[in-house]
């Protein structure tokens, strides 16, 4: 993953994209707030979704009133890496489109 703090970590739009592990995102939008291309927004996640988390996953869902971070223009991306260090829960990683 490029080092966020280099300044020549961009890589081309949509050469990476981030994943969230929806059993550990709090919706806390640190993410939001540093992503400087817009990548995520705040959500409610549907109920669909939640059948599929662990019981830490449900328990922390429910203790956040479902609200998680969502991945809305992936293609935005530049890998920067930004939200994968000030995601308090380390529950994004940057997935490379080649993998």
């Amino acid at each position: 993953m490029p080092d966020p703090t280099d300044p020549r970590c961009a890589q081309p739009p949509g050469a990476f994209h981030p994943v969230i592990d929806r059993n550990r995102c709090e919706g806390k939008a640190e993410c939001v707030a540093v992503c400087p291309v817009q990548v995520f927004e705040l959500g409610v996640l549907p109920v669909e979704a939640r059948r599929g988390l662990s019981l830490k996953g449900k328990v922390k869902g429910f203790a956040h009133s479902w609200r998680q971070a969502f991945v809305v223009r992936e293609s935005a991306c530049e890998a920067c890496g930004l939200c994968v260090k000030h995601c308090p829960e380390g529950a994004i990683k940057l997935v490379s489109r080649g993998s």
